[in-house]
């Protein structure tokens, strides 16, 4: 290769002017450059300006320096340009002259050792005068020289710091377990979660007193327990409940709270320590840190540098990826995307910030901007999980203005702000710059709180000397209280039963008259008969019976008897050879034999001599048809397939939570019949017992239980939260645009016409999100094809997803310029040629130039025997008839119809579904979706939200539909009130 250049060079003959410009754009086209050496003899034709201007807009972004040489020109125009151009591009200027030697000392490197070389002069000059006692006024001099570089340091350099401060991290061993938030840590270790709420405990031994209207009196009564053998107390819900108290129960339930406590205390002392109190618990996988580094924290930057670096140290090991972010009038951040916390990473992260400065006022809003709109992690999909701001102020922007910027940028994400205020001592007194907006310490707290709390994040108040306030630490307090408060109340229950002992009444009224106790000798009262004993009434009525059984008959011959009449059975005949065969099937057949009826058996109640019964053997009966409620699993996993064949194996009715289908169980027959002394048809009364529904336009009675329509509901608030999940994947990246790719060798079709000149930005951004985002991630190969007036392929034939060929494929898209027509068919034909491909990708923004119908006739004629599938996107299309072209063309080669606009907002929608809880199943509405994937998966969610709203009114015909004990009540009650109006009259 040398001697290939060397022969070149030997082979270069001057001629004509010298067109620099040219030069510079063939070389700055050329890939994989890391500089560009500029040797010039003479003046460039372009002026000076326009080449400065060039340069700085073509390396834009990138690092390409130009090193300039200006070879023995004498022209001093000349020299200026190539000096402008070597700045401009941060590279270095030389200068060659065979009859002007100064002028190489012009050179950027000669330059600057000549500079270095002065300033090791001049101080040797001044050490010789020092030592020769000649200083003179050169003393005040030097003061004066070091007191300048003193006041250009920073005031943050004569700060106390502590031991170690600008050394190397001591990075801990990540921890074994995942830290969690107090919220989600009570959700398992919490006294409701451990079955250890007073009334978890106590409802067992709990009973509702029954208020029942009694006929005789024509009043309701309410239950009493026997000589007040239980103890009224209050419940949860204000109604009061008789409750059996058991003191063992409670004492070893008293014993248990203790337990809890100390695990309470020993969390909210784990809370207190280290770098968890100062940033409370970091339990996101993917976080950004904002700094404030503002000027009215130039006296604590030191404080703020150590608290990151325990941050650093103790809680950052076990993310998966971070970012910091200082911000004081602007934002700058570490890094420009999150990155994974390796050891090396959190090294740089902590020398970058022994490096930051305090300046300026808070603008948070830049930082916040900075964090969520980053271009980088959305390409690669990475979501950051918490912003954790740590600051001392008020932000410059307005409160009301912040929340609605991150209510707007957070919407379909999980994205918390959690704030953190520590308390400086001179707050309110702070000197120096003054801030972008004041307010006072409690101002400024609430202002902060409610930033945390808007996006369901935490705040964090501390000082100094401790922490001021914490949500974390302020809920565990909550359960510690709800602990004795719930150990008041056992003790309380404990002291009424030990106040009805008559030990406790000797000891506790020594002083009262009271009657002396009856002894034990005394005459008992008489003993109360047993429940199973017969009382007087009945034992009477079997006494007459037995009179009337033993009274006499008149005689009555033999022959009468009936049994005489009816004639003896011949035995059957055994036969020898066979055995008792018969005997035996006839025993078989017996044991086998069910009663018809049911058999009961009486019993007496405790409640006098009330009988009752039990049913003691039941007949054969057919095997209940009722459904269960299914219990669905469907997997988080998004799978790369259509959404017609995605809810071909998770739709309702393959999950079996088709409510029709449950609901529907045996036809009521509706009986009725005549009765002769109303002399009219009388329907069965068990018909207005159940609840009728109408399904399919058939009446039915349900079957379902309410909690059976509960149960049913939490599965397809469930089930539907996926479908929202699964929308929510559908609606991003660059699905959003082009929808999901499903097939493994596909050709994009891309219109470049110049009816796509507004879009066009975006439409790059997009195609760059496909390659990245579905042909590398999924290993699809891929080719793209331009089409406007002409037809342009990236490649003559489709290749495989490697990250040389996507790197060249977003270079080459980059470079698109809108212009032209529209030519649909040859595009289609263009990729129809490759033999080997599985689907092909239309994208336009309107109709063909040439007819739809000619465009339709030579595709089918094309893709007949083949089958290709094509499937069409429309780009910000308005036109009603291309639309329908498009629709049409996907629908006759088998592919899928998508369409894209600007005014389309799924996201905000589902991300308002999710978070309403699906408290009201009509709002929000889902935006109206023209494309396959979104129209078929939008259908399914607004059939489950039209069966959770149907299962609620099912529900709700539980408390309007009568019982029959209620019809009774009330048919009692017309009695009484008839009966009144009687007397009256």
């Amino acid at each position: 290769m040398l001697d290939e250049a060397r022969a070149w060079v030997n082979r270069i003959q001057s001629s004509g002017g010298c067109n620099l410009m040219a030069a510079l754009k063939k070389i700055l086209k050329t890939k994989d450059i890391d500089s560009i050496v500029v040797v010039l003899g003479s003046c460039a034709d372009q002026n000076s300006d326009v080449l400065v201007d060039y340069v700085s807009q073509t390396i834009c972004g990138g690092r390409i320096p130009l090193h300039c040489i200006a070879f023995d020109c004498n022209n001093h125009l000349t020299n200026l340009s190539l000096r402008k151009l070597a700045e401009a591009s941060d590279g270095r200027y030389h200068v060659y002259s065979s009859g002007a030697e100064e002028q190489i000392y012009t050179g950027t490197d000669i330059t600057t050792l000549l500079r270095e070389i002065k300033r090791a002069q001049d101080v040797i000059n001044k050490i010789a005068e020092m030592r020769q006692g000649m200083m003179g006024d050169a003393l005040v001099s030097i003061l004066n020289e070091i007191s300048l570089e003193v006041q250009k340091l920073p005031q943050s350099r004569f700060l106390p710091r502590p031991p170690n401060h600008a050394g190397a991290l001591t990075i801990d061993e990540p921890a074994s377990f995942i830290p969690k938030a107090s919220h989600d840590w009570l959700l398992q270790n919490g006294l409701k979660a451990k079955r250890l709420t007073l009334y978890q405990v106590l409802a067992p031994n709990a009973f509702a007193p029954i208020e029942e209207f009694i006929p005789i009196i024509r009043k309701s009564v309410r239950s009493q327990t026997h000589e007040k053998a239980m103890t009224q107390f209050e419940w949860h819900d204000g109604s009061i409940k008789n409750v059996h108290v058991d003191p063992t129960l409670l004492y070893d339930y008293q014993k248990q709270l203790g337990a809890m406590v100390k695990l309470y205390e020993r969390r909210i002392d784990w809370l207190s320590k280290d770098s968890r109190r100062l940033f409370g618990t970091i339990t996101e996988k993917r976080v950004v840190i904002l700094i404030d580094l503002s000027l009215s924290n130039v006296n604590y930057l030191v404080h703020i540098q150590h608290s990151v670096r325990l941050l650093l140290e103790q809680q950052l090991a076990n993310k998966e990826a971070f970012n910091i972010i200082g911000f004081g009038s602007t934002a700058r951040a570490w890094r420009p995307c999150l990155q994974e916390p390796t050891v090396a990473n959190l090294q740089n992260a902590w020398k970058w910030v022994l490096g930051l400065e305090c300046n300026g006022s808070r603008n948070f809003l830049a930082a916040l901007r900075m964090a969520l709109e980053n271009e980088e992690d959305r390409k690669k999909q990475s979501v950051v999980g918490g912003l954790y701001l740590f600051t001392s102020g008020i932000p410059d922007q307005a409160s009301d203005v912040i929340c609605s910027f991150m209510e707007e940028a957070s919407a379909g994400q999980s994205t918390k702000v959690h704030s953190i205020l520590f308390n400086v001592d001179d707050y309110d007194n702070a000197e120096g710059a003054n801030p972008g907006r004041y307010a006072n310490i409690t101002q400024t707290a609430e202002c902060l709180r409610t930033l945390g709390h808007v996006t369901g994040g935490r705040f964090h108040w501390f000082r100094e000397t401790g922490i001021i306030e914490s949500d974390d630490i302020k809920l565990i307090l909550c359960e510690m209280d709800k602990a004795v408060n719930y150990s008041q109340k056992c003790a309380m229950l404990v002291e009424s039963v030990k106040r009805r002992s008559p030990k406790y009444d000797n000891k506790n009224t020594e002083d009262t008259k009271m009657l002396p106790m009856r002894p034990s000798s005394a005459k008992k009262a008489l003993i109360a008969p047993k429940h199973t004993e017969l009382s007087l009434a009945r034992l009477q009525i079997q006494d007459n019976k037995e009179r009337e059984e033993r009274r006499t008959i008149a005689w009555r011959p033999s022959s009468a008897s009936k049994k005489a009449l009816v004639p003896t059975p011949p035995e059957p005949v055994v036969n020898p050879h066979r055995g008792n065969h018969l005997s035996k099937n006839s025993n078989e057949k017996e044991k086998k034999k069910r009663p018809t009826s049911a058999k009961k058996q009486p019993f007496y109640t405790e409640n006098k001599n009330d009988v009752g019964t039990v049913y003691k053997q039941y007949p054969e009966g057919k095997k209940g048809g009722k459904k269960m409620v299914p219990h669905p699993s469907v997997p988080d996993r998004e799978d790369i397939m259509t959404s017609n064949l995605w809810l071909k194996k998770y739709c309702l009715a393959k999950l079996r939570l088709d409510l029709s289908k449950l609901v529907s169980g045996p036809d009521c027959a509706h009986a009725k019949r005549h009765i002769n002394t109303l002399n009219k048809t009388v329907s069965a009364k068990y018909c207005t017992i159940f609840p009728s529904v109408n399904i399919k336009g058939k009446v039915k009675h349900l079957q379902l239980q309410v909690h059976e329509l509960l149960e049913y509901e939490q599965q397809v608030e469930s089930v539907l939260r996926r479908y929202l999940r699964r929308l929510q994947w559908l609606l991003g990246a660059s699905r959003r645009t082009f929808g999901t790719v499903v097939e493994k060798r596909v050709i994009v079709l891309v219109d470049t016409s110049g009816s796509m000149v507004t879009h066009m930005e975006d439409l790059k951004k997009d195609l760059v999100a496909l390659i990245w985002d579905q042909f590398k991630r999924e290993n699809i190969s891929f080719n793209i094809v331009r089409f406007s007036a002409d037809i342009e392929p990236w490649r003559p034939h489709i290749v495989e997803p490697t990250d040389a060929n996507c790197n060249d494929a977003v270079r080459w898209v980059s470079s698109f310029v809108p212009a032209g027509n529209t030519c649909t068919l040859e595009a289609l034909s263009e990729a129809f040629r490759e033999k080997d491909v599985d689907a092909i990708y239309l994208l336009t923004d309107g109709k063909p130039d040439s007819s739809t119908s000619k465009v339709f006739r030579e595709i089918a004629q094309v893709n007949t025997v083949r089958g290709v599938k094509v499937h069409t996107i429309s780009f910000n299309c308005n036109d009603e008839s291309a639309n329908t072209f498009l629709r049409q063309l996907s629908a006759m080669c088998r592919g899928r119809y998508h369409r894209i606009f600007a005014g389309m907002d799924g996201d905000l929608a589902v991300h308002r579904l999710l978070e309403s809880d699906f408290k009201d199943t009509d709002y929000p509405v889902l935006p109206t979706f023209e494309s396959d994937d979104l129209r078929l998966l939008t259908a399914e969610i607004e059939q489950a939200r039209h069966f959770l709203a149907q299962s609620r009114s099912f529900r709700e015909l539980f408390g309007t539909t009568a019982k029959p004990h209620e019809k009774d009540k009330s048919r009692y009650e017309r009695i009484a009130t008839t009966n009144q109006k009687l007397q009256k009259t």
